[in-house]
């Protein structure tokens, strides 16, 4: 059984991760870590994790843990991981992982360097509904991809939240346009050549809270939008020559909407529904990174994808300063 350390007592975690470790076959949870002991102390119980420390790096130097799930700040992400993979643990950490691509390029050394594994913590990409539209799409089943469209928003204005501080790596398109991006990569198996985008800051907080953004890839677009001060909308659409396939809860499958994609024809006049209930994409996503560490060959979200989705968004940032396509 693989035995989770946690660093925070962070949302996500507490609601979507730790439940999910709780759950997993072949993991624990072993350690909660936080720079208030009470609160940690307080999240190990709930959870009935054994140990809790005051510190993250009384966690990091514990032999209680074989790795850590990190859902710090974005702006932490690269430096905690860097000391757990050094500490040889092993690592999931939250996405965005980096504020740019640039930051990831030395973890590459330390995680070949320690024989560890570390890994951004996309769940979509775990989820049996994105793997079945990735297989339609190479089966042909809408013909030639034509043209991606996608949207990821949500309303939130809390000035104490994370997402609206730009020093800790808030911001719509660190939190929540890296999902039409990953997802769209990862179905197709293709990279974007170039990007233009429309991106519109915050007067008050300084964080990007919307973004229009077109992705040239070979034989295809994509284009979407994300914002953090919109009514909540997600949906990815892939469209081809023969049909289209429709996500209807796209990334929080199960709590947005139920896990499921439309195929409709190209007369629009038939439509197969595939559902996916009972789906737990953290679940899938902490048992598959335990098995990886474990030996097995299994796919897990690697450094090298990370460093491409990053330079997607760092590019979509550089095409809203020029007002131009950049390239990728």
């Amino acid at each position: 059984m693989f035995r989770w350390g946690v660093l925070s007592t962070a949302k996500i975690g507490r609601e979507h991760v730790i439940p999910a470790i709780c759950n997993a076959e072949n993991g624990v949870l072993a350690a909660i870590a936080s720079r208030d002991e009470a609160k940690a102390r307080a999240l190990a119980d709930r959870f009935g994790a054994p140990h809790a420390f005051g510190s993250y790096e009384g966690l990091l130097a514990s032999d209680t843990v074989d790795g850590v799930y990190i859902p710090l700040p974005t702006s932490q992400h690269v430096e905690w991981a860097a000391k757990a993979a050094e500490a040889g643990k092993h690592v999931l950490v939250e996405k965005p992982l980096a504020l740019n691509a640039a930051e990831i390029e030395p973890l590459i050394e330390i995680e070949k360097r320690t024989g560890v594994v570390i890994s951004e913590a996309f769940m979509v990409t775990y989820h049996p509904q994105w793997s079945k539209v990735r297989d339609l799409i190479a089966d042909g089943a809408i013909g030639r991809l034509r043209q991606v469209q996608g949207a990821f928003s949500y309303f939130n204005t809390d000035p104490s939240n994370m997402r609206n501080i730009p020093e800790l790596g808030g911001g719509a398109l660190p939190d929540i346009g890296v999902y039409p991006t990953v997802t769209t990569r990862f179905a197709t198996g293709k990279e974007p050549l170039s990007v233009s985008a429309t991106v519109e800051r915050d007067p008050k907080f300084g964080t990007d809270i919307y973004a229009d953004i077109r992705a040239k890839f070979d034989g295809f677009e994509l284009a979407f939008y994300c914002s953090t001060q919109m009514a909540l909308r997600q949906e990815m659409t892939f469209h081809g020559e023969k049909g289209f396939i429709t996500v209807h809860g796209p990334f929080n499958a199960g709590s947005y909407d139920h896990a499921r994609i439309s195929l409709h024809n190209a007369g629009h006049d038939e439509a197969q529904i595939f559902r996916f209930p009972g789906v737990d994409q953290y679940r899938l996503e902490v048992e598959a990174f335990a098995r990886k560490v474990g030996g097995e060959d299994v796919p897990v979200f690697t450094l090298a994808q990370s460093i491409l989705n990053q330079k997607f968004i760092d590019a979509v940032f550089r095409a809203g300063e020029s007002g131009g396509w950049e390239t990728v």
